[in-house]
């Protein structure tokens, strides 16, 4: 399953490159899903952005605790309304993604999918969602907000278990996962995490996503004795899709590594 990009303000499933790796994936047997999610611009905007006004807008969306260090950030000026929604839509996207993952798993049988052998990935912010999806626990993004204060959330089969089993990251960070311990005071990191495929251009100058971002995530799996792939794209800044490494795409080297660290065979 693919998380596309956008800043969390916007963005689309159909992506051109996105829609490519499908395809790519798909003629070699694989079941590949692009899934959307609230951005920003699904959220609304909020024309005043007082604490309790924010509270009272994003009820039943997203928990007070997600919201609290965000309005702090803003009422001392560390952030602007416009990051503040951002931060907001973090976590609404991350809800989104996780009930996608869900339905994916419970009709793999509608598509001849195994999900014992679930990958997830994302680009930019699709990165962000896609690596706090494979390394928080199943209960998270979930949990927090009731099926009594958000009753869309009963049709996204909550029942439904699923294990990520290696997570591509595409000019990422941790950036979701440092606000989720800053929410709720846990470490979400794990020996029991899935294993990492990093890809990130050295000039990335997004102030979100430097390519730093991506050696430090690998330093917290190295930390924990976890196998991941950091492959630095010489020379490229952000967005960089069609980069090549030893000659091969961003698609060939991230499916050897799932073949690979997966033990998958691949009939011809």
């Amino acid at each position: 399953m693919f998380i596309h990009g956008g800043g969390f303000t916007g963005g689309t499933k159909t992506k051109p490159e996105i829609v490519a790796m499908g395809e790519y994936y798909a003629s070699r047997g694989w079941v590949f899903a692009s899934v959307d999610y609230r951005t920003t611009e699904e959220m609304g905007t909020l024309t005043e952005p007082s604490r309790a006004a924010v509270t009272d807008f994003y009820q039943g969306i997203v928990p007070a605790e997600w919201l609290q260090p965000g309005l702090d950030a803003a009422e001392a000026g560390v952030i602007d309304s416009g990051e503040l929604q951002q931060s907001i839509a973090m976590y609404a996207a991350q809800r989104d993604a996780k009930a996608a993952v869900r339905w994916m798993v419970s009709h793999a049988d509608t598509y001849g999918a195994n999900p014992d052998y679930l990958t997830v990935g994302g680009a930019s912010a699709g990165a962000i969602t896609a690596s706090t999806l494979g390394i928080t626990n199943v209960g998270d993004f979930r949990d927090e907000i009731s099926a009594s204060d958000d009753p869309t959330v009963s049709t996204t089969f909550l029942d439904v278990d699923y294990e990520v089993r290696s997570v591509l990251s595409f000019w990422g960070s941790t950036s979701k996962l440092d606000l989720f311990q800053g929410a709720y005071g846990v470490d979400p990191f794990d020996a029991d995490d899935p294993e990492l495929f990093l890809a990130h251009g050295t000039d990335d100058v997004n102030p979100s996503t430097p390519f730093t971002e991506s050696e430090a995530f690998q330093g917290i799996y190295d930390e924990l004795g976890i196998y991941s792939e950091l492959l630095p794209l010489e020379g490229h800044g952000h967005g960089a899709w069609h980069a090549e490494v030893d000659g091969l795409s961003l698609f060939d080297l991230s499916f050897d590594f799932i073949v690979s660290r997966q033990d998958l065979n691949v009939v011809p």
